[in-house]
């Protein structure tokens, strides 16, 4: 692989999850970001991508944990850093979530669930 990014804005892309009633599908802003950094700090990886890389399991146990706890956090374990950005890209995207945070091999990625359980959602448990 080269040194340049696969994506032409050099930023890797991201899935937008809240809605503003019309069907536009709005980013996080900073505060919101802010928020969901520090209540990921310390969270758990609940998801973890090995060597397999993503596949059904993978994708149904993202798409459990986004709709129980809205904000998780992920590990990917690939030493490749591009390959990791490519990964957490299409989990982003397979599970129409927007990804908060890297920091090295884990990702903090968040979903907003429209009937969220109190006791399971991190954003419910740590406000």
């Amino acid at each position: 692989m080269t040194g340049r990014s696969r994506w032409p804005s050099g930023k890797m892309p991201v899935n937008f999850t809240e809605s503003d009633g019309k069907g536009q599908i709005m980013p996080l802003n900073n505060e919101q970001k802010k928020q969901y950094k520090s209540i990921g700090h310390d969270l758990k990886p609940v998801l973890i991508v090995a060597g397999n890389g993503l596949n059904e399991g993978v994708i149904a146990e993202l798409e459990r944990a986004l709709v129980d706890h809205e904000l998780i956090k992920v590990e990917i374990r690939s030493e490749d850093r591009e390959e990791r950005a490519e990964t957490i890209a299409e989990l982003c995207k397979a599970g129409r979530a927007e990804l908060v945070q890297t920091i090295g091999k884990k990702a903090l990625i968040y979903r907003k669930n429209p009937q969220p359980n109190k006791q399971l959602s991190n954003i419910h448990r740590y406000k």
